[in-house]
Parts: structure tokens; C-alpha cells; sequence
């Protein structure tokens, strides 16, 4: 096949594969019958493409997803590293989907697909193959989806007319309509901010917000709210070390709950927490999992230490709790989550029907980061049967189900 040629499948393939996060992000109907077509289209080209289409589609998927994992880097005073950025996840997702050109075998490719369902490259598991039948007519279990490629395989092995029966058992992948958990006995106020990331640190900008944020939970308490949910690290400092701040908040969950972001200084550690206050009681929940590169290197730790030092001046990692935490509410318990935890199986664990997850979206806002994380919420939220209050500054705010 001419380079040209492989390019545009190349090219169609990833397209489709990816055409539902853009669906999403410019507010388009979801057109279910052209998803599954797509998502199936973008897989059997997986299955069934020239080894070297499927390393440009590699190529192109990591692009369409991760174009923006490098916006970060604006914020470390090295803009030069975006673009750099953007062409290493590329590079990365070249070489994720091209373990299936280790094989033209269709069956075998299948067999790797769906391996890759459990590989997060250095611990970022926001690949998600599974991902685009989300608004289609299957399902995303991994029964499903493995039946569905083992299926789209015999057609792509097999020449005999009779391959095409083997899409006989996608029909058994199809998913009846979602029913998500009744909502709580609460009236539940998401109080989404939009600071900038260049002026949520700035000592001249702290006391404008924690004002502004007091100012959001006294209307919510007016209003009649039981809860009021504000974004992660919404106070932009040590909570616990402002003791004045803290008994503030106690004063108020009086009349309001209150979960509210920020960080916790413990033992001479640092971690990224929610803070939980309810009728004069402060509660804490220490995050469980952190953001690869973001809130730790996930590199052997000579090298680790060298992009510490270079990209991140040498602040330390922050530390992780060994398990969830979970907050009773008003007789209704909630599993907390901050930002990217949300996005984790092991956040998960024991099917909670309630969640509360806070985001700070603006390292990465304009793009479709907040869209693909809140897709990535309605995958994990259906398959758990997991109704997630979601708060987040810059963008990403809603009740996802």
C-alpha cells in the first residue's frame, strides 16, 4: 500500500475511533447507530490493516486523545515543551497500538487488543479501548468488548461468504438502555468555579477566593441546600494550617455540609486531600491515587529525581492514601474522589452508588481534557452503577451517570 494510502486509512481509522470525544465536546447529538458503526469500523481497521497503517494509526489516536497533555508545561515556565510533548504521546500510542503489528493475524491482533485493555503506559490508564461504544448500542464490559473483537477478527481471517455469520455474536455485546441509581435524599449544590491556573497560586489572588468561596456557601445555605460541593484545591493553600479558616467552615457546616478541596501539610508531607465539614466536625480524605507526572514521577528514581529537579523545581511528591474514603451524608454515603481518582477502577471498589469527585481542570482548559475525563466517569460510573457528583474549576462540572 502507497504511503499516501496507508496515511488516509491510517488517518479514517483514528477518526473513527476518536470521533466521539469531539461528538462530545462541541455538544453534538450522539447519533447512536453512526457510533457503533464507527467505533466497530475503527476496530476491525485495527484487526485488519497493513502493519504500517496500524503504527500511523497509533500515531494519529495518541494525537487525537493527548494533544493537550503538555498545556501543563505553560504553567512550569516551559512553553517550548508542548509541542514536544504532544509528539511523545504520539510516539507512546504508536508503540501501544503497535503491538498488534507483531502479528497480521487478525485473531492474534484481537487477542493483543484486548490485552491492552489492562496496560496503562507509565501509569496513565486514560486509554480506554473500549472507550468509543460508549454511546452505542454494546456494551463496555470486558466480555463485551472481547466478543466483539474476537467477532470482527473470523470476518477479517476467514474468505469463505459465510465469515460474516460471525457478526452474528456482536448482537449478543448489545446493551438495553442505562438505568443509573436514584438520586440521594439531597439537595446537592455544585458550586463550579473558573479561576486561571496562572493566578490560583498567587498570594495577591488567595484572599479574593476565600472569600468568593465563603461567598458560595452562605448562598448555597440560603438557598436551601444540605450539600455544597467546591472544586479540588478551591482553598489554595495548607487548610490545616489556617486554623482561623477551618473554624470558619465548622461555623457553617452547621447549616450546610461542606466538601471543599485543598491541601493537607502532614508529618512533613504533602498531600492532595478533600476536606469534609458537617455540623461542626472536619473530616479528611487523603487521595488514593495520584496523577502520574503531575503529583508523582512514575520513573526509576535516578530519573525521576532529574526531571523532579529540571521540570518541577524540586518539589516533593505527594503522598497517597492506602484506601478510598467514603462521607455519610444526611444517612447517604459518598465516595470521595479527587480529579483524576475518579477516573480509576480502583476508586470503584464495592460498587458505590454515590461519589463526589472534584477536579481543577484549568491546567489544561481550552481543550478536550474535561471531556474526556468526563466521559471516562460515565464508562466507570454504568459500569459500578456509580451516580458521580462531579465539581471542577475551569470546566468539567455535572452529575454524571
Amino acid at each position: 500500500m502507497p504511503f499516501l494510502t496507508s496515511l488516509t486509512v491510517a488517518f479514517a481509522i483514528a477518526f473513527a475511533f476518536s470521533a466521539f470525544i469531539y461528538v462530545d465536546y462541541f455538544a453534538l447529538p450522539h447519533i447512536t447507530a453512526v457510533e457503533t458503526l464507527l467505533a466497530l469500523f475503527s476496530y476491525y481497521g485495527l484487526l485488519a490493516a497493513p502493519r504500517r497503517t496500524v503504527l500511523q494509526a497509533g500515531f494519529l489516536i495518541g494525537l487525537f486523545w493527548f494533544y493537550w497533555i503538555g498545556f501543563s508545561f505553560r504553567y512550569y515556565g516551559m512553553p517550548w515543551a508542548m509541542p514536544l510533548m504532544t509528539l511523545l504521546f504520539g510516539l507512546v500510542y504508536l508503540l501501544y497500538f503497535g503491538v498488534l503489528a507483531l502479528s497480521e493475524q487478525p485473531l492474534i491482533r484481537a487477542l493483543l487488543l484486548f490485552g491492552l485493555t489492562f496496560v496503562a503506559p507509565m501509569g496513565f490508564n486514560w486509554m480506554v479501548p473500549e472507550l468509543p461504544l460508549l454511546h452505542s448500542y454494546l456494551g463496555v464490559e470486558k466480555w463485551q468488548f472481547a466478543l466483539i473483537l474476537f467477532a470482527l477478527a473470523a470476518v477479517a481471517a476467514f474468505r469463505s461468504p459465510l465469515r460474516f455469520g460471525a457478526l452474528l455474536f456482536v448482537a449478543f455485546a448489545y446493551a438495553p438502555a442505562y438505568t443509573p441509581p436514584p438520586p440521594p435524599p439531597l439537595k446537592i449544590k455544585l458550586a463550579a468555579t473558573a479561576v486561571p491556573q496562572e493566578l490560583k497560586w498567587e498570594k495577591a489572588h488567595q484572599v479574593p477566593t476565600i472569600l468568593g468561596n465563603f461567598a458560595r456557601i452562605d448562598d448555597a445555605a440560603a438557598e436551601g441546600y444540605d450539600l455544597i460541593i467546591l472544586p479540588e484545591s478551591v482553598f489554595p493553600l495548607f487548610l490545616n494550617k489556617a486554623p482561623e479558616l477551618i473554624d470558619e467552615l465548622k461555623a457553617r457546616s452547621e447549616k450546610i455540609a461542606i466538601v471543599t478541596g485543598a491541601l493537607l501539610f502532614e508529618d512533613g508531607n504533602n498531600y492532595n486531600v478533600t476536606y469534609f465539614f458537617h455540623k461542626g466536625q472536619m473530616q479528611v480524605a487523603k487521595k488514593m491515587v495520584l496523577v502520574p507526572f503531575g503529583e508523582y514521577i512514575p520513573l526509576p528514581k535516578w530519573m525521576g529525581g532529574w526531571v523532579n529537579e529540571v521540570v518541577f523545581d524540586g518539589a516533593s511528591d505527594y503522598l497517597a492514601a492506602d484506601h478510598p474514603t467514603d462521607f455519610l451524608i444526611g444517612g447517604t454515603l459518598f465516595r470521595n474522589a479527587v480529579c483524576y481518582e475518579a477516573t480509576t477502577e480502583a476508586l470503584f471498589t464495592g460498587d458505590p452508588n454515590y461519589m463526589i469527585a472534584i477536579s481543577n481542570n484549568a491546567w489544561f482548559t481550552p481543550s478536550i481534557e474535561p471531556t474526556l475525563q468526563r466521559l471516562l466517569m460515565t464508562y466507570y460510573a454504568r459500569r459500578h452503577h456509580t451516580r458521580i457528583f462531579h465539581c471542577a474549576n475551569a470546566a468539567g462540572t455535572g452529575v454524571i451517570e
